[in-house]
């Protein structure tokens, strides 16, 4: 490809919209273009990236025995209503009337179109298993589009499905799964981090998640140095040492005049964090909730909304606690009525907290649970952080953030009851299926492997996945030979199978060159007529800032050397 054909233009300057590194540099490389919030074209660059994953991603799920099929992207919406997942999903799902004003989403995902199909060719054992997948296009709509592909409401996915007989076919099912990821992430020159996840509204128990260690990553990973545990922000579990455990006090009601955040009452009363009672308030499904928490810790919402088994969960307004005759400031589950109560598992951590008066400028002191107020619910519903015990081991925690790449969940038996895909055992008897979820967004990938892998010059490609694997530089000069010699290895180039830009334009060194490492193809290949005089070419790896200089009758083998060693 000659770059003055090629559709989309290279930008100087870092376009006003863009946040993350990676929508950046694609919009400066001429990859993307935004239509709407969340609404990208991929242009040929990023197109040819695209198609370069999925093609490896597609043979990892071929040798792993999945066959690749096609579903449809509008879906009836009573599908979700008989799982119940058109809640679970709420705003986030895409739907529309058809003219016969009947409802539709378009699909997120495809758990449900998949079972109902399962359904309809499965009816015995010897039918199983199953591992069906495709790559396909998926709307959701995402309150806060961000990042350029990290995180739009149409996108590129690979989602596979397995349909077993048991619990063993199950895991192995998905043991085949976790192989075939790490093999499409190596085989992309992106090292992965596998992590214990929360399986969110596709529900399912065991569930992971694979993430690129990114500096700009908008997930928070848990992990133990010592024992590799490691686990996203929302499942991360950590020990909560003690905070005290002296012999019970009386009950103490206390004046703290002007005193309303954990930090104001524990420097007032000369007592840590760690010994006081924290009050959050939420609103789950309409419906107020008091959280209780030790002061030091924060509430995983995460946890908590799993706790609830609710859909809708947010922060109650100020206004929505004292409607409920509450105190801001000075909230207690101490003698509270008609308020659902949550407290962690942190509060059987000590003794002789400090916690809210539910009168105005007033605490109580020695607040001991359950002595003295009772909770609905005890669960651990804090966040996990760094500089926390690991449970595991017993180590330090420590954190690192990442984007997320790819998704794998055990879903059981849910949604095959609901949608009723069931088949006959060998001794007759009907049973569900067992299923797993398994998914790869294309273009987050794409994006995340430039969030892990740039410079201050531009994109940094992984061989395996770059658009091109060399960027042909002619540096014309009048009356030189580079012209000719430059069509000529264009050609062998291209015979041999290599993909090549050939940068054609009759732009300057400076110019050529920053295009080169903007765009981030792996070897630069450079003919002047400084380099022609020893007949030589120069040859560099993006990667690298010293270049080496070539014989011209040695090229093609070396650049073949070097692709081939970078695949």
């Amino acid at each position: 490809m000659r770059v003055s054909k090629l559709f989309g233009k290279t930008l100087r300057e870092v376009p006003a919209e863009a946040e993350s590194v990676s929508h950046q540099l694609m919009l400066r490389a001429g990859m993307i273009s935004q239509l709407a919030a969340g609404v990208y074209s991929y242009l040929p660059l990023a197109w040819r990236v695209l198609k370069k994953i999925e093609n490896i991603i597609r043979e990892e799920m071929d040798r792993a025995g999945g066959q690749e099929l096609s579903m449809p992207v509008l879906q009836p919406l009573e599908m979700w209503q008989e799982t119940g997942r058109d809640r679970a999903f709420g705003k986030g799902l895409f739907t529309l009337f058809d003219r016969r004003e009947r409802k539709l989403a378009l699909g997120p995902t495809h758990e449900e179109v998949i079972t109902q199909l399962v359904s309809r060719n499965v009816q015995s054992y010897r039918d199983l298993p199953l591992l069906l997948y495709q790559i396909q296009t998926k709307f959701r709509d995402e309150p806060r589009p961000r990042g350029g592909l990290i995180r739009v409401r149409e996108f590129p996915m690979k989602d596979l499905y397995s349909f077993d007989a048991d619990e063993s076919g199950l895991d192995e099912s998905y043991r085949k799964m976790l192989q075939a990821y790490k093999n499409i992430y190596a085989r992309c020159g992106l090292p992965a981090l596998l992590v214990e996840a929360d399986s969110g509204a596709i529900g399912g128990k065991d569930s992971h998640e694979f993430m690129l260690v990114a500096e700009n990553g908008e997930d928070e990973v848990i992990y133990c140095p010592q024992c590799n545990y490691a686990a996203n922000a929302e499942k991360a579990q950590s020990v909560k040492e003690s905070a005290g455990s002296g012999a019970p006090l009386p009950l103490e009601e206390v004046a703290t005049p002007g005193m309303a955040t954990i930090e104001e009452v524990s420097g007032f009363l000369g007592v840590p964090s760690s010994q006081t009672i924290k009050a959050v308030f939420y609103v789950a499904d309409g419906e107020l909730i008091f959280v209780a928490i030790r002061g030091d810790l924060e509430v995983n919402e995460i946890k908590l909304k799993n706790v609830l088994g609710g859909v809708e969960l947010r922060m109650a307004t100020e206004d929505e606690v004292t409607a409920a005759g509450i105190v801001p400031g000075a909230a207690s589950p101490i003698g509270l009525k008609d308020i659902r109560v949550i407290a962690d598992d942190s509060l059987n951590t000590g003794t002789n907290f400090v916690a809210g008066g539910n009168k105005p400028d007033t605490h109580c002191k020695n607040v001991n649970f359950p002595r003295d107020f009772t909770a609905d619910v005890v669960a651990d519903i804090a966040r996990a952080r760094a500089g926390q015990v690991c449970s595991g081991c017993g180590g330090r925690l420590a954190s690192l953030f990442g984007i997320e790449v790819g998704h794998i969940f055990k879903l059981g038996t849910f949604f095959s009851e609901k949608l009723g895909a069931f088949y006959i055992d060998e001794k007759g008897v009907s049973r569900p299926l067992v299923m797993g979820c398994y998914g790869i967004g294309v273009g987050r990938l794409l994006s995340a492997a430039i969030e892990q892998s740039h410079d201050d010059q531009g994109i940094i490609w992984p061989m395996p996945i770059a658009p091109y694997q060399i960027y042909l530089c002619p540096l014309y000069r009048e009356g030189s030979d580079v012209a000719g010699v430059t069509e000529k290895l264009y050609a062998e180039l291209e015979a041999e199978g290599l993909e090549v830009l050939f940068d054609d334009r009759q732009e300057s060194a400076g110019i050529k060159f920053n295009d080169a490492d903007l765009v981030g193809i792996p070897l630069r290949l450079t003919i002047s007529p400084r380099s022609l005089k020893n007949d030589s070419v120069e040859i560099k790896k993006r990667s690298e800032k010293e270049a080496e200089l070539v014989p011209l009758e040695a090229v093609v083998a070396r650049i073949k050397e070097m692709a081939s060693s970078a695949a």
